[in-house]
């Protein structure tokens, strides 16, 4: 359905070096796909001038919103984008990654899917530890929430606003990617996962560690506590 409004919201945080290359890149692939689009720069918790570089595209790009927060979190960045979205299809992703193809991509899928869930299922990754530390992760969330899908953490993510559910995610940090999944497995929405082979960071490094993944393990078992509590 072409009449149908995309909102594309990419968090951004500490990317000044490289967020107008990744936007205008967007803005030129995008051109490809007949629906009108949003894209809702979320600027979070920046120690550089991100958020003046993206006030810039904004008046470059009639598509582009920014959506300012003094506090940092990928997931507070990607609930203040849900909250401000006003496109039929709402899709999140981590700009650093994703490439100006695969965002096409899963938004044509979307598109042709306007019912459906659809999520990246992330096929490389950098290097064996973060293989190890990614399956480890996944099969603890496959366990707690019954998921029979892959790659919890892998963007982009695009769901139909009649997906209500998925309007009102509660995590600030890296768990709402895990509450995306138990939610979408405990309303039964349909899901379907789109294998992608990219892995190349367009710059700076992951911040994940040993320290911040065990926070992971731990932080996905008390949310499926929590989750539990609340009959979720």
């Amino acid at each position: 359905m072409s009449n149908q409004l995309l909102s594309i919201i990419l968090p951004v945080y500490n990317q000044a070096d490289h967020i107008r290359e990744i936007v205008t890149a967007y803005v030129q692939a995008l051109s490809k796909i007949p629906n009108p689009y949003e894209l809702l720069l979320v600027v979070n918790g920046c120690r550089d001038n991100s958020l003046e570089i993206c006030n810039q595209l904004a008046e470059e790009f009639t598509s582009v919103r920014v959506v300012f927060s003094e506090k940092g979190g990928w997931g507070l960045a990607v609930k203040l984008g849900i909250q401000e979205a006003k496109g039929d299809l709402i899709c999140y992703t981590n700009s650093a990654r994703t490439s100006p193809q695969n965002l096409v991509l899963l938004l044509l899928y979307a598109v042709a899917n306007p019912e459906t869930v659809i999520k990246s299922n992330r096929k490389i990754r950098d290097n064996w530890k973060r293989r190890l530390g990614s399956l480890l992760y996944n099969l603890e969330c496959r366990a707690l929430f019954d998921l029979a899908y892959w790659d919890v953490n892998g963007t982009p993510k695009v769901f139909p606003r009649a997906c209500n559910q998925l309007l009102g995610l509660t995590c600030d940090d890296d768990l709402i990617d895990a509450e995306f999944n138990a939610v979408c497995r405990r309303e039964d929405y349909p899901m379907l996962e789109v294998p992608i082979f990219s892995f190349k960071r367009h710059s700076g490094r992951s911040t994940t560690s040993y320290k911040s993944a065990y926070r992971m393990y731990l932080g996905v078992y008390q949310l499926w506590r929590r989750m539990g509590r609340s009959k979720i």
